[in-house]
């Protein structure tokens, strides 16, 4: 035998809820909303932080590599100036050296340029949970 169709049984309200007020529930989530803002704060300023590592890095090691191969470059400049003031005339055994130094100069500088390029100081770990964060306080899940 069947039961007739009576009133839906009522579920209980989750125990972490019950007996509270709106006003203490709007509270607890606005609570909750905040700690997770500061979180992704704090997100942020770590992800900032270890990208601004990175280039202190690479700037400290190709500032000491520059500074190196300077005085090898510059020992090996006088020597091939004076190598070709055997062949030429000492201002266009000069002249060649200074051009070939300029090439160098604009190579190293395009190669350099494209490295610094490669950083990204946005944080993208970041950008994508406060992407959640509307869906989140929707309830909605991504």
């Amino acid at each position: 035998m069947t039961q007739p169709p009576g009133p839906a049984p009522q579920a209980d309200p989750p125990a972490d809820v019950a007996g509270s007020s709106v006003g203490e529930l709007m509270s607890n989530v606005m609570k909750d909303v905040s700690t997770l803002l500061r979180q992704e704060v704090e997100l942020a300023k770590a992800e900032t932080k270890a990208e601004a590592a990175k280039a202190a890095k690479g700037a400290g090691m190709v500032g000491g590599a520059g500074f190196a191969g300077y005085m090898v470059v510059l020992f090996l400049s006088v020597a091939l100036w004076q190598g070709l003031e055997n062949v030429l005339d000492g201002g266009w055994a000069a002249l060649i050296v200074a051009a070939l130094w300029l090439v160098v100069g604009a190579v190293l500088y395009a190669t350099g340029r494209s490295e610094f390029r490669r950083i990204n100081p946005k944080p993208e770990r970041t950008v994508e949970t406060l992407q959640r964060v509307p869906d989140a306080l929707k309830g909605e899940r991504s």
